[in-house]
């Protein structure tokens, strides 16, 4: 118990740090609404139209696959620096790992994921 001592104390500090300063922007923050502040603002533009609008969903797929190939990278990378000390078994479970992504990429160039119309 001695040696999480110090990691309790930090915690509470912190804790209590953070209901400090909820209280102390709760009390300082100006409270005068008016139509200026609660209107509605994008960017710096004043919005004219609705909101719902047609979302084309292959941004949003385009962005989760960017995504997946980016976090594919993350994980080659350290493989990649220590090759020559992890060994064949390692080599084989990446190209393994590589191979699946390759048909999930074959897979979106097939179904037209990439193609914006």
């Amino acid at each position: 118990m001695q040696e999480f001592g110090a990691l309790f104390i930090f915690l509470f500090l912190s804790f209590i740090l953070g209901i400090v300063m909820l209280i102390c922007s709760l009390l300082a923050a100006p409270k005068a609404e008016n139509a200026e502040k609660t209107s509605v603002y994008e960017c710096g533009i004043d919005v004219k139209t609705d909101s719902r609008i047609k979302f084309n969903i292959q941004f949003f797929v385009f962005a989760i696959l960017f995504l997946i190939f980016d976090i594919e990278t993350i994980f080659i990378f350290p493989f990649a620096l220590c090759f020559d000390v992890l060994g064949v078994f390692v080599f084989i479970e990446t190209a393994i790992f590589l191979f699946f992504l390759l048909l999930g990429l074959i897979y979106a160039i097939r179904t037209g994921m990439l193609r914006f119309r």
